[in-house]
């Protein structure tokens, strides 16, 4: 079978090393270096993967993707303002809300939350809310009373107020905003109360849990002086999380009312900001580190090269090109490349496919919890595996051991035969 001489010689110099002597060991440890790079940077790589879906799934499945919030006066007809933006191609729902500020008294005891009134059908639809109910029921909202008001608070919210479902607390809000100077006066106005039951308790992850409740929207309007087809804010439901400023800008464009246009990347954007600043530092810190562990091939190379001498000038004299033997040491060097990123990879991919029960696992053991449900808004270490990551990881370790392998191969071509021999 037809093989170039440079692959030949370059396959039988790595093939025929001993595992003993110091150039052996600088061999194998650019190759466990390039192994362990390639390895922890796929697995970084997906964990950053992974806290993007939960944030896209999971954190904005709540948290409103667009919104329209009024300037001056409330949303006349929300109704007809909901079906005109539900027309645009990248709007799946969309849903009234009044937003406000108050705070829940029961005895003694005072939490500051934000307050979200709220249409309880059509909240279902841009909102999966209902699905982190705990205690009660989402629908609760939906029964109107005239002598009886519902609130569904957070799980963080319930335990600062020691209350559980049935129980009746105080909601205090500040009166509507005054205007003129002739309204000076309700500045200093004392706040609405309104009695309401705990009717449901939903336990999502993170503050949200300790700073959020809905009340029905006729509560909210109520409250807010409004009318009973006006609301403040009309909440969207995008088809594409990450483009929802854009999709904003096309529904204000044809939006007939003065309002201000707000999207999730105002609100929570500083957690996909983080996400990406954390996944470009460590994707440039690891790339330096399989840079170190490749450019040990240089030393092995330089080793090969002298310890190679007399085989150069024998092949030289006869008749060998500087190109055959430039590509012989290539050869031989790339081989720890090439196995190196190949283990990496493969170890890589599995440790991603794997990273949750095995970190999982780790919690359970040492008995330490890495990420807190209390804190954060997932209580576990996410993954996902993208092939493009696996790809762009194992093609740069190959082009940084290709790299290292061109100025010791340079070199080798540059030995003179007549002076080698002679020393022989």
């Amino acid at each position: 079978m037809f093989k170039p001489l440079s692959i030949f010689l370059g396959w039988r110099y790595v093939s025929s090393r001993h595992g003993d002597g110091f150039s052996a060991f600088i061999s194998a440890s650019s190759t466990i270096g390039i192994a362990l790079g390639v390895t922890v940077l796929i697995v970084v790589l997906s964990a950053m993967n992974g806290f993007e879906r939960e944030l896209s799934q999971k954190l904005l499945s709540i948290v409103p993707h667009v919104e329209l919030v009024s300037v001056n006066e409330p949303i006349k007809d929300w109704r007809k303002s909901i079906k005109k933006v539900q027309t645009e191609p990248n709007v799946i729902a969309a849903a009234p809300v009044i937003t406000m500020t108050g705070m829940l008294q029961h005895g003694l005891k005072l939490k500051a939350i934000e307050i979200r009134g709220v249409d309880a059908l059509l909240e279902m639809q841009v909102s999966s809310i209902d699905d982190y109910i705990i205690a009660g029921k989402w629908q609760s909202l939906m029964t109107k009373a005239s002598d009886e008001n519902s609130i569904i608070i957070g799980s963080g919210v319930a335990k600062k107020l020691s209350v559980k479902l049935g129980d009746k607390i105080q909601l205090l809000l500040p009166p509507p905003q005054a205007q003129g100077a002739e309204d000076i006066k309700k500045i200093f106005s004392a706040p609405i109360t309104r009695q309401v039951e705990v009717v449901g308790i939903f336990k999502f992850g993170g503050t949200i849990d300790e700073t959020l409740a809905y009340i029905p929207l006729y509560l909210a309007s109520d409250v807010m002086g409004y009318k009973a087809n006006e609301t403040q804010s009309i909440r969207l439901k995008v088809t594409d999380v990450f483009s929802a400023p854009k999709v904003a800008r096309q529904v204000l464009s044809h939006f007939d009312h003065y309002v201000y246009p707000n999207n999730w990347t105002r609100s929570q954007g500083h957690l996909f900001n983080d996400i990406q600043l954390v996944r470009m530092v460590m994707f440039i810190v690891l790339v330096l580190v399989i840079a170190v562990a490749s450019f040990n091939i240089v030393s092995t190379l330089i080793m090969a090269v002298n310890e190679k001498q007399g085989d150069i000038a024998i092949l030289k004299t006869m008749g060998a090109s500087s190109k055959t033997i430039m590509l012989t040491f290539i050869v031989q060097g790339l081989v720890n490349g090439v196995v190196g990123s190949l283990l990496g990879a493969m170890c890589g991919v599995y440790l991603a496919l794997n990273l949750t029960s095995i970190i999982s696992t780790v919690e359970q053991f040492m008995g330490i919890t890495f990420l807190s449900g209390d804190v954060y808004f997932i209580n576990y270490l996410p993954s996902v595996l993208h092939a493009s990551d696996v790809y762009a990881t194992f093609t740069t370790a190959l082009i940084m051991s290709l790299l290292a392998t061109i100025y010791p191969a340079w070199r080798a071509t540059k030995i003179e035969p007549a002076q080698v021999l002679g020393q022989l």
